[in-house]
Parts: C-alpha cells; structure tokens; sequence
C-alpha cells in the first residue's frame, strides 16, 4: 500500500465536498488537499437528464440566488454565463385545493387578500400575538394548527411536501426551522418577531423576492464545472472509497481499497446516513456516539412529461398537492416555463413528483404505470388535451433525509463532535438543512475552521472574506 499524504482530505465529490475544495483553493490556492468520491462522476444526488431536446433534473432543480455562498461558487466555477434565472416576482405557484389549482400571490397584502381561506381563518392567524410556545418537539403539524389554526394545514402540508417530500406529522419544525422557533421563543410570538425584525431590517435594506437559479445545462453543471478545477489523480480520485478512518497522534488515517492515507484535516462530506456509521465505527473520538444510528429518507421519482404547445400551462413555477387532496402526484414543475430551454421548440415539459415519506409503494409501479397515473392526475388540473409524446422516469438513488424526532439531538452531537475534534469537520446532504444553500454556508463554515486551523488566525480575519 502507498501512503501519499495531504492537509485536507475530503469524502465526497457532492455538492458539499466540492464547495468545501473550491473554498479552500480560492482562499489558499496552493492548499495541499485531496477528494475522494467512489463513484465514476461528480454531483452526488445533483443529476440532469438530457434527452431528445427535453431537459429534466433526477435531484434538486435549483437554488435561490440569495445566498452569497452560493453566488461565490458560481463565480469560482466559472459558470456565470451559464446561469439561468426565474425571479419569484414574475411566476406564480400554485396549490391543489379542493380539486382545483389556486394561485398564491407573491406578496404577503395579497395572500390576506385573497379569497383562499375564509375571513375567520385570516383573523385566527392574529391569535399567534397570544398563543405560548408548545412544549418538547412538536411536529410542524402541531406547531401550524397550534399557533395559525387548523385551516393553514394545507398550505404547511404543499410547502414541506415540495421541500422534503415528507410528512408534516412526522417532520419537527425546530429541526425544520429553527429561525422561526427562535423567534417564537424570543418575542412570544412569531408575528411579533417577523415585524420586529422587519423593522431592525431598516428602509434601505435591499428588498424584492429572489430568482430560481439553474444552469443552461442543468444542475449537474455545477458539480462538474466544481470538479474541473481539481487536478484529476492528484486532487480529486474517482472509483475510490473510503473504507475506514482512524485518528491518528497527527490527524487521520483514510483507508481506501488500495490506499492509506495520511491527513491534518478530514472532512466527511457525505448524506448523514452514509455518514453516521463510518463516525460509528471510531471509538476514539472524544465524544460519545451518535444518538441516532440513521434518519429516515423519503425517495421519490420524477416524471418528465412532454407536450406539444396544445397543452395549456399555467404561467408559473408549479404546483404542490396536500395531502388532504389525495392525489396521486406530490405536485408538479412547470420546467419549460421557468427555463425554456428544457424542451424542444414547439414543446413544453412538466416533471411531476411521485412517492415521498406517505407512498414509497407507489415507487413499486413499473415506468409505465407511473406514466399513465401521472398523466390521468394532471390532466383533472390542467388542460392537456393530447397525450404526452415524451416521457421517461427518473428514479435517483439517493432519498431526501427526513428531519423528524431525534434530529436536533444529532445536530447537538455533531456540534460537541465538532468541539472536541478540530481536525474533523462533518457537512453533507442532511446535516443543518437538504437544500442546496444549506450545503454551501454549510461548507463555507467547514472551509473557514480548517483555514482558521491551518493559518492560525483569529475568526475574524478569515470571516471577512468576500466583501
């Protein structure tokens, strides 16, 4: 066996492992560092689906460009005359409501406005001014009829299943949004913390909704461009996985199938499921083990429908389905109206989610049994007068982590993890959030502790960074 050695080694060529690499090189470009990624590509559960002329996305469809982290990578990836946007001001949602589509206004005035709820409902949202904080974890179920009232569980329902593909019954709403439950703990009231806030926000503060970001090629462009950057074999090795970690009286100790190797700084940047039992495994961190030996996943399958332009699209990003209306699609993306270019001149697509945390067994049915279903859901909500002349399933390996009882406790853990071992730096799909910007701040905040560790220099010095 070889032993080459490195001061950051990092498992994992997604999103994470690469935005903690291309971080690392823009501030220290000669860092000695190396990405280990067993499969023969970069990206992770990022996946785009070319074929025919249509475009199609087996894994996340794009990010907000409000993040700077995520704008930050862009840039270093090279990829901003690449980018594509669909700004939230201009395309409308959509939510399945007593069998029909209903628009959501963009503006909070005309969400109140709008004849979605009943005048009763609206007025019980105020009762949030009064309502106290339940007590131990409750699901994002409780927390909703609880502080807005049973009325609003629909909406919570579309939103969460469009995020997590999960169950509001079941997902905790401090792991979920831990920004809201501290305002409700700090003010007694979560209006009273968002109009608070608003206010410390100032009047010149930048305001308006952000855009849908993607690429002309897909999301997988991101990754790949990432991945280009680092020196093939010396930087990124593909068909590698890791075995085994050992601390070592220096650092750690990677075992591959062929290799061993030596590095200060080790980051795992792996799902929290792949995650948890290679940490398992290590008796020797400073920390007890992990509370919990796995999370629940949700897993779904995308169908991507193409139609002539007699189909009557919705001008809009798309809709979400509560689970209230029992139907058979989680909802579906209007793709080629936020990007045009995801179909063929003539043409438009739609991608429908099927399965999630209430019907994994619907992902038993074969292609042509989800085509079909799909294609009868959507037709009882929208035009589409003719049947698809595309369609293919896309079934992704990897299943959305589901941040439901016991979650919080696996954060604390990592966090006392992370205290007593400061050369060992855990980020991924899963850890502090599942969407794309959760993992670039994520990252970034992994790429500052080692640069910290590795220069010595006080937070501050490496914090302010970028502006």
């Amino acid at each position: 066996m070889t032993k080459p050695s490195t001061e950051v080694l990092i498992i994992g060529a997604g999103l994470s492992g690469l935005a903690v690499a291309t971080f690392l090189k823009h501030k220290q470009p000669d860092i000695s560092l190396l990405v280990l990624e067993q499969n023969d590509h970069p990206g992770g559960a990022i996946h785009s689906h070319l074929e025919e002329g249509y475009l199609a996305e087996g894994g996340a469809h794009g990010f907000l460009d409000n993040c700077l982290e995520s704008r930050v990578l862009v840039h270093e990836a090279g990829l901003a005359d690449e980018v594509e946007k669909a700004p939230l001001s201009d395309f409308a949602r959509y939510i399945c409501l007593n069998g029909k589509l209903q628009c959501i206004p963009q503006q909070p005035g005309k969400i109140l406005r709008a004849p979605l709820i009943p005048m009763s409902a609206k007025l019980r949202v105020l009762a949030d001014l009064f309502k106290k904080p339940l007590p131990d974890e409750p699901s994002i179920a409780q927390w909703v009829e609880h502080r807005f009232g049973k009325t609003l569980l629909p909406f919570a329902d579309a939103v969460f299943t469009g995020t997590y593909a999960g169950d509001i019954k079941r997902l905790k709403i401090e792991a979920v949004m831990p920004g809201l439950c501290a305002l409700e703990k700090q003010h007694g009231s979560v209006l009273k913390g968002l109009l608070k806030k608003r206010r410390l926000a100032g009047k010149n503060k930048k305001t308006g909704l952000p855009a849908m970001t993607s690429f002309n090629a897909g999301m997988e462009r991101l990754p790949q461009a990432m991945a280009s950057g680092l020196a093939l074999n010396r930087e990124i090795m593909y068909r590698t996985a890791a075995r085994s970690i050992e601390q070592t009286e220096h650092g750690w100790l990677v075992r591959t199938g062929q290799l061993e190797l030596n590095c200060h700084h080790l980051v795992l940047a792996l799902p929290v499921n792949s995650c948890l039992p290679m940490l398992g495994e290590q008796e020797a961190f400073a920390a007890p083990p992990p509370p919990l030996p796995s999370i629940p996943e949700a897993h779904i399958a995308t169908v991507a429908l193409g139609f002539t332009q007699s189909a009557e699209i919705p001008h809009g990003f798309g809709y979400l389905a509560p689970e209230s209306e029992q139907r058979f699609t989680l909802g579906a993306l209007f793709s080629s109206q936020m990007f045009p270019g995801r179909a063929p001149s003539g043409h438009v697509l739609l991608e429908a989610l099927v399965g999630g945390r209430r019907h994994p067994e619907r992902l038993e049915l074969s292609d042509e049994e989800l085509i079909n279903k799909v294609y009868q859901d959507l037709k009882n909500l929208i035009h589409l007068p003719e049947a698809p002349v595309f369609s293919r399933v896309l079934r992704p390996e990897a299943g959305i982590p589901q941040l439901e009882a016991g979650y919080t406790s696996l954060l604390n853990w990592r966090k006392t993890l992370h205290e007593n071992n400061q050369n060992l730096h855990l980020c991924g799909f899963g850890w502090q959030g599942i969407g794309i910007n959760d993992m670039h701040k994520e990252a970034w905040k992994m790429a500052k502790r080692i640069l910290i560790g590795l220069q010595n220099e006080e937070n501050e010095e490496v914090e302010n960074v970028y502006f």
